[in-house]
């Protein structure tokens, strides 16, 4: 999803610090305009373990997309303050006062993963190259 002649976009890895279930193994983060207004436009799909990270938003749409996805909105602390099961092509989330990002994922992750409104979300940096945890600096 990296733009052209840039660096390759980071990816996180999402667990669910209430639950200790593990929401995505390898999430990409929309990082640059483009990226963020692209999101998942063109995707046929999210497997389990993918996802995408948009920051910063406070809401977000579905249009033109292929397949539902669930949405969950966090706040500065990582905690979820709105989420959508089986978001709908075609649909629209407002803006959440208080959000910071809003995390894409396949549809039925947040059931699986027992997510909640209110559950604390860690978001881990990978490293690019390897998709291993990328060092503390």
């Amino acid at each position: 999803m990296s733009e052209p002649g840039s660096t390759p976009s980071p990816h996180i890895r999402v667990r669910n610090l209430d639950s200790g279930r593990m929401l995505a193994v390898r999430a990409h983060v929309a990082r640059t305009r483009r990226e963020r207004a692209i999101g998942l436009l063109g995707q046929r799909g999210l497997t389990r373990g993918d996802g995408l990270w948009i920051s910063p938003t406070r809401g977000v749409h579905t249009c033109g997309m292929r397949f539902p996805i669930d949405i969950a909105a966090l706040d500065a602390d990582g905690r979820v303050i709105d989420q959508v099961v089986a978001m709908k092509p075609w649909r629209l989330r407002w803006p959440r006062p208080g959000a910071v990002g809003v995390l894409e994922l396949p549809a039925g992750c947040l059931e699986r993963s027992h997510t909640r409104l209110g559950d604390r979300l860690a978001l881990e940096m990978l490293d690019a190259g390897s998709g291993a945890e990328a060092p503390a600096r």
